[in-house]
């Protein structure tokens, strides 16, 4: 591995072609032309991207080219890599296998992120005299054989109580056969294990028992069906009724667990289908294991943060990190498309041979695989309609997006509400860790120009708070957003380059929910479920609310009392009588004279001269 780290550069100043200097030039010219891995570090050497290359020296120079079109992703981590470091393999299968394991050592901010298969638990055999299963989320147990991850534990909590009632597997904890107990444990006796702990079952009678459990979990269901019913027959020859009763119970278990219709039946004998979905910058990866014509299992993998990568590329992703550390893979693995580096996932995974049916029962297989996939992507669209705690904290999450250097823990969102060039006002709301401090609300009525123009109002209301918070001696917040494009972003970054330069600043367009920033010609466009988008959506709406809520009252306060104004007799003290008793002046529209005559101070006359004149104004 080689290091560089630019010198005369400023932090984060970022690798664009201007911002090049010597020491970087130098090294990039003494790239090789070979495979390997490259990683792009910040001026902290965090680990921002981890990538492969077939050549290195012509693709790490493609990010500083100045004809590239790079996506919004790139663009921003060019800003903000100062390093880097690349590894040189001696194949592109160990370039893609060394970039995997980068990619889970480091979790780069600008990769595509894959939920970590440690999360979910599993089911492991292990390699003992007298194997055990055991379940767990982390489990290094050297030589045991590893079933999952299970990504539905309903499914896995199904399959241990199939096991428990069909098998007789020890569930103590004993080194057997060095560590024995004096007598068997209450399991014995309930019919749950034959005690081989203290020598009533043999090591070649419970070997043929585990060996029908790892064909249950491998989904030879037919196999294991098939050694139970000589088991049966062999006991009730021996006149072992009670045995033959036990495994007739079994055999009846394991039929129930195949009778459910959500079990498919494909015309595939063994194989995986690997099926595929995605929305935005959303993505979702399916296994289902097909085991003798029949679907036994499925497994899939949520993929995020994929901004504008090719689905060949996030395939290809997918079946690097979540496929080929299968223990159970069958020979075939049938897939919707080809992925990117088919040849060095074939060279990684050499006893599964990857194909892409055009037809035939294999090219259902994938269909059926495809809608598992379209049906957890809308599962999960619903969930995060329902809950914003999805992987990231909102705040974390929107630093990480703006490519900010510290989280937005405080953030102002400010809108501004008029009626046809009338009663402008301007609202700000303050957040705090995501949620809103209406302690710190402030609404403004627009004085000057603003009363007419929005990107006017826009200047009056941030040089107000700026002003007033620096006078009391308060802290500004971490970041300013302002409802708009980008004339009020160009508005709001005029005052603040004069008062608060140093203030991060973003506007949110709400047509097409584009986030503009400063010194960035074009949008950022967020996923329509990330929580940095849903944080600022909230913002923005909030502001929104107070703002109209403010717009109307003063509206509401000046018709009222301009219609009421004109009436002669009606001061001030008879006004706030009138509004008190009926609410508005809609209601004193709809009173009846006697109604208002019944009110102290008001005669039947002036009631009259009073609808008189409101309904005349209407």
């Amino acid at each position: 591995m080689s290091h560089a780290s630019p010198s005369g550069r400023r932090p984060g100043a970022g690798l664009g072609p201007a911002a090049l200097s010597s020491p970087l030039d130098r090294k990039l010219a003494t790239l090789p032309d070979q495979p390997g891995v490259y990683l792009w570090k910040d001026p902290d050497g965090t680990v921002l991207y981890v990538g492969k290359a077939k050549n290195l020296r012509q693709r790490v120079r493609s990010y500083l080219s100045e004809q590239a079109e790079h996506s919004a992703r790139t663009r921003l981590l060019l800003r903000q890599a100062t390093d880097l470091d690349t590894i040189v393999v001696p194949s592109e299968p160990q370039a893609l296998l060394l970039e995997n394991n980068l990619i889970k050592e480091h979790q780069p901010r600008y990769n595509i992120a894959l939920r970590d298969d440690k999360s979910y638990p599993s089911i492991a055999v292990t390699a003992e005299p007298f194997p055990r299963i055991i379940v767990g989320r982390r489990l290094d147990l050297p030589g045991a054989r590893l079933f999952g991850p299970y990504t539905d534990v309903a499914v896995l909590r199904r399959t241990l109580h199939v096991i428990r009632r069909i098998f007789t597997v020890r569930s103590c904890h004993y080194a057997l056969p060095r560590e024995a107990p004096e007598r068997p444990c209450l399991d014995y006796h309930i019919g749950r294990c034959l005690a081989p702990c203290v020598g009533y079952q043999g090591e070649l009678e419970y070997g043929r028992m585990m060996h029908d459990v790892l064909a249950f979990l491998e989904g030879r269901t037919v196999e294991v069906r098939g050694r139970l019913r000589e088991r049966m027959d062999e006991a009730a020859t021996a006149l072992d009724f009670e045995r033959a009763a036990e495994i007739r119970n079994a055999l009846r278990w394991l039929d129930q667990l195949e009778r459910p219709p959500a079990v498919e039946t494909v015309d595939v004998a063994d194989a995986d289908a690997i099926g595929f979905a995605r929305d935005a910058d959303d993505a979702v990866g399916v296994v289902l294991r097909v085991r003798g014509g029949r679907v036994v299992a499925r497994e899939h993998g949520f993929l995020t943060n994929l901004d504008e990568e090719p689905d060949a590329s996030i395939l290809s992703t997918f079946l690097v990190r979540s496929y080929r550390p299968l223990d159970d893979r069958a020979a075939a693995a049938v897939l919707p498309f080809a992925p990117a580096d088919l040849e060095e996932l074939s060279a990684l995974v050499p006893d599964t041979r990857f194909h892409v049916p055009q037809r035939g029962a294999r090219h259902r297989l994938v269909e059926l695989a495809d809608q598992n996939a379209r049906h957890l992507l809308e599962s999960l669209f619903l969930e995060s309609l329902v809950t914003d705690e999805r992987a990231d904290d909102p705040v974390y999450a929107l630093g990480r997006d703006l490519g900010l250097t510290a989280a937005p823990r405080s953030m102002i969102c400010v809108d501004i509400s008029t009626n046809q060039g009338r009663d402008t006002v301007g609202s700000l709301v303050w957040f705090e860790g995501g949620r809103p401090k209406k302690a710190e609300y402030r609404r403004y009525r627009i004085r000057g120009p603003g009363q007419q123009d929005d990107v006017a109002a826009i200047r009056e209301v941030l040089t107000r708070f700026v002003t007033r918070r620096r006078e009391d001696g308060k802290s500004l917040p971490d970041l300013v957003v302002v409802d708009g494009g980008k004339g009020q972003l160009t508005a709001a970054r005029e005052v603040l380059a004069e008062l608060a330069p140093d203030l991060p600043l973003i506007s949110l367009a709400k047509r097409d929910e584009e986030v503009f920033l400063p010194d960035r010609p074009d949008s950022l466009r967020l996923p329509r479920r990330a929580p940095s988008l849903r944080l600022l959506q909230r913002a923005r709406d909030e502001a929104h609310r107070f703002a109209i809520t403010y717009s109307r009252g003063r509206r509401a306060a000046r018709t009222i009392t301009s219609a009421l104004l004109e009436v002669p007799g009606v001061g001030p003290a008879r006004r706030r009588a009138l509004l008190e008793r009926f609410g508005s002046l809609a209601g004193v529209r709809l009173a009846t004279a006697p109604e208002i005559a019944a009110i102290p101070g008001f005669s039947t006359k002036l009631a009259d001269r009073i609808l008189e004149h409101v309904r005349t104004k209407k």
